[in-house]
C-alpha cells in the first residue's frame, strides 16, 4: 500500500481503477446498456466537469487562501523555493485545471441542450436555466482570466520571463489582483451551478 501512496502517479492510478471498479459494480445492478445511455453520459461529463473544477478552484484558493498571505513570512532566502519550484507547479495545474473545466463545462451545455441559450442568456427561463447560464459566464470570465491576465503576469512575476523589477512588481500585483477576482467570483459561480443541480 506504501507503493502506491507514496508515488502520485500511482496514487491517481488507483483511484481510477476504484473508480472503474465502483462504475462495473454499480452498473452491474442497473443492467447492461447503462453506460451506453445517454443520461449516463451526461453524467460521465459532469463528473470530469466537478474533477476539474476541484482542481481548479481548490488551487485558485490554496493561492489566495494560504500562499499569497503568507509569502511575507516567509524569509527572503527562502522565497525562491516558492517562486521556482511551488508557484509553477501549482500554476500548471491550476491552469489546465481551468482549461478542463471550461471544455467539460461547455461540452456539457452542447450534450444537454443549452450551450446557445446559456450563452447568450437568451430564452432561459427559470431559475434553474439563469443560474446555469450565470455560473457558465463567470466561469468563462475566470477562465479568460486564468490564461490571459493571470498566467502572463505570473510568468513575469516568477521570472520565466525576463523583465526589470518593477514591471516584475507591477505584474505581481495585476496577478494577484486577478486571481482574487477570480476568487471574488468563484462564490457566486459556486452557488450558481450548485443551485441549478439541487434547488430548481
Amino acid at each position: 500500500m506504501s507503493g502506491i501512496l507514496t508515488n502520485l502517479k500511482n496514487t491517481v492510478i488507483a483511484g481510477i481503477v476504484l473508480t472503474i471498479l465502483m462504475i462495473l459494480l454499480l452498473g452491474a445492478t442497473s443492467g447492461d446498456e447503462f453506460l451506453f445511455d445517454a443520461t449516463y453520459q451526461a453524467f460521465g461529463l459532469r463528473w470530469l466537469h466537478v474533477l476539474s473544477g476541484i482542481m481548479w478552484i481548490g488551487l485558485l484558493w490554496y493561492f489566495n487562501f494560504v500562499q499569497i498571505p503568507n509569502m511575507p513570512k516567509i524569509p527572503d532566502d527562502q522565497k525562491p523555493a516558492i517562486g521556482k519550484v511551488i508557484a509553477p507547479a501549482a500554476l500548471f495545474w491550476f491552469r489546465w485545471g481551468a482549461m478542463a473545466t471550461i471544455i467539460t463545462g461547455l461540452l456539457l451545455a452542447m450534450v444537454n441542450g443549452y450551450l446557445v441559450e446559456s450563452l447568450t442568456l437568451d430564452g432561459l427561463s427559470g431559475s434553474k436555466s439563469m443560474a446555469i447560464g450565470i455560473g457558465m459566464w463567470f466561469g468563462i470570465i475566470m477562465w479568460f482570466n486564468v490564461w490571459f491576465v493571470i498566467w502572463p503576469n505570473q510568468k513575469k512575476a516568477l521570472g520565466i520571463v525576463e523583465t526589470d523589477a518593477d514591471a516584475k512588481a507591477a505584474a505581481a500585483r495585476t496577478a494577484m489582483l486577478f486571481s482574487r477576482t477570480n476568487t471574488l467570483l468563484s462564490i457566486p459561480m459556486l452557488y450558481a451551478m450548485v443551485s441549478a443541480q439541487n434547488l430548481y
